[in-house]
């Protein structure tokens, strides 16, 4: 089994290109929707996570903007919370893994893939992209973004043009729907070529 990385910056479409690769069959992992998971209600990160942060979790689980205020910008803090929430998300991975190891390739969704140096364990990266005024305009079209946290956010993501560099394979979610969808068709026919399936 080959596994590939999904990956792109903030607003680029890389949430509906994964939808797109599962519509056509390919198994995806989030690891996004596996830290929801673990933080939501009845997640099993909340004991540690009130354990270590008091007051930022309740019965629908993890009160994100308290969270977030108790991290963002305290870089002993956001340790202390990734080594909580990581190890979590690799067993959920793992476990992802081993129901798939049938599957010819499958794909691992993730946000920070460059940033956390991900991509030494892969077969190939993805990288999803789009001109970046349509980015800004996703972006700040979000409930609570403003453009001072969009800039914030943007600071700690690699560039979008290091991650086309970088990339084995670019997705431009820059388009329509339908060519986005033509693409992720292309692709799939690729990897699928490549592994002889």
């Amino acid at each position: 089994m080959k596994i590939y990385g999904l990956t792109g910056s903030i607003g680029m479409g890389k949430s509906a290109v994964a939808a797109m690769l599962q519509r056509e069959g390919v198994p995806v992992f989030d690891a996004d929707a596996a830290v929801h998971r673990l933080q939501g209600p009845g997640g099993r990160l909340l004991p540690a996570i009130e354990a270590r942060f008091p007051g930022t979790t309740g019965p629908r689980g993890v009160d994100r903007p308290k969270l977030g205020a108790a991290v963002f910008g305290h870089p002993q803090e956001l340790k202390a919370l990734e080594a909580i929430v990581h190890p979590a998300v690799r067993e959920e991975r793992i476990a992802f893994l081993r129901r798939h190891r049938s599957r010819a390739f499958v794909v691992l969704d993730i946000p920070l893939l460059y940033e956390k140096h991900s991509e030494r364990m892969l077969a190939g990266v993805i990288v999803v992209s789009a001109p970046a005024w349509k980015q800004r305009k996703r972006v700040l079209a979000r409930a609570g973004m403003t453009p001072a946290k969009f800039r914030k956010i943007l600071r700690l993501q690699t560039p979008d043009a290091e991650k086309r560099r970088r990339a084995d394979y670019i997705i431009n979610s820059g388009t329509t729907f339908a060519e986005t969808r033509a693409q992720v068709r292309r692709l799939v026919a690729c990897l699928g070529a490549k592994t002889g399936r």
